[in-house]
């Protein structure tokens, strides 16, 4: 019953909130602000609309934003409504990390994406696993005070360019992701863990330890061929350039047209092709900025295996036996056969050969001002 009533006090809090958001005038001329949001009703175990409809819905429609809710009704058809998507002043992922992922994969596959990816996004965390949402929002073990703040983050109107990682295999559609792609032992014993349910808090250390007992140690060859990064766009600008002068406008015309520039040319293919580096590794993580560096372990002993997987979320970048590198791109070359899968923000893939492309500031989402800061401050 406390946990009920505490429950309860943050639902009325965040919609106080939400309020003086909605008593705010309009002029005659301008219009409510649109949000197209995506509702996976699946996300954690068949509860996201029940926990959308107590802890969000009503702070939206509070606040005076004209929503239209798009519910999901099967895997991967996320990706097919970004296709049909009109234009929209914000959109809303409501689901958890498969939900968020097939948003981003679809919007970025259109061809007008240039245009859909300055529209910005919010990320309200309903699923099993919110990984995203702790880059965005403070940490919390509450669920509804969790949901409150990033909705109320939406309204705020606080945003933040994140880095996307394009993944793109031999044959397949490049897949996008926000935080990183993993591939090893650390990934293969974490997609065994719900067997191991009936023990409890043990069964994250009895997945690592039962994946060790049936061989050891557990390598992944791969070759590795890296780019350099390439220089960051700054943020966005607090305060618009003026536009130049007319003088200045009909010289550069000139300009341009007595002496045009070179279109067309594909600067990417005139640059040496890297050296390949031969990686046996435990794991090998590619990851944003958003959340940590690209990251390659080497050696570990079996109970470093065990007590590293079990306590972090992420191993391979947190261990202090790995080598993190620095890139801008990379190509992965795995074995034929028995490569395994692929981690691509907690959604499991088949493991390919693949190019990683890194896309900085690709993408804006809504975010509190403290992480803002935290992840300025860690970009710079």
């Amino acid at each position: 019953l406390p946990r009920f009533h505490s429950d309860n006090v943050l639902r009325r809090e965040a919609c106080q909130e939400a309020r003086e958001f909605g008593r705010q005038l309009i002029g005659p001329t301008e219009r409510l602000k649109k949000a197209t949001i995506i509702l996976n009703p699946a996300a954690c175990s068949g509860k996201a609309n029940s926990l959308f409809e107590k802890n969000s819905a009503p702070i939206l429609h509070l606040a005076g934003v004209e929503v239209k809710v798009v519910k999901t009704d099967y895997e991967g058809q996320a990706k097919k409504l970004m296709e049909l998507m009109d234009q929209t002043d914000m959109l809303i992922v409501a689901g958890g990390d498969g939900t968020l992922q097939e948003v981003i994969t679809g919007l970025l596959r259109r061809a007008d994406q240039e245009v859909f990816s300055q529209t910005p996004i919010g990320f309200i965390p309903l699923g099993s696993q919110n990984s995203l949402s702790r880059s965005l929002h403070s940490v919390t073990d509450n669920k509804v005070k969790h949901i409150t703040t990033a909705t109320l983050s939406i309204l705020k109107g606080e945003t933040m360019s994140l880095d996307v990682l394009q993944i793109k295999g031999e044959r397949e559609l490049p897949v996008f992701a926000l935080l990183s792609l993993r591939w090893g032992a650390f990934r293969d014993a974490a997609a065994t863990i719900s067997k191991y349910w009936y023990l409890g808090p043990l069964k994250t250390q009895a997945a690592h330890w039962f994946s060790s007992l049936k061989a050891w140690p557990q390598v992944h060859q791969a070759s590795l061929s890296i780019l350099p990064p390439m220089p960051r766009p700054p943020d966005e600008p607090l305060h618009k350039p003026p536009r130049p002068g007319l003088l200045s406008r009909i010289v550069l015309r000139l300009k341009n047209y007595w002496d045009p520039p070179v279109e067309g040319r594909d600067v990417s293919h005139e640059e040496p092709s890297p050296p390949e580096k031969e990686v046996s590794a435990v794991e090998l993580s590619v990851s944003t900025h958003n959340k940590n560096p690209v990251g390659v372990d080497f050696n570990f002993t079996m109970g470093q295996f065990i007590t590293v997987g079990s306590k972090a979320e992420d191993p391979s970048v947190r261990s202090p036996s790995s080598e993190q590198l620095e890139a801008g791109a990379c190509r992965l070359h795995l074995p034929q056969e028995g490569a395994g899968f692929y981690n691509i923000d907690n959604e499991e893939y088949e493991a390919t050969s693949a190019e990683v492309r890194l896309l900085p500031r690709k993408l804006r989402f809504f975010c509190s001002a403290e992480r803002r800061a935290e992840l300025l401050a860690q970009a710079a």
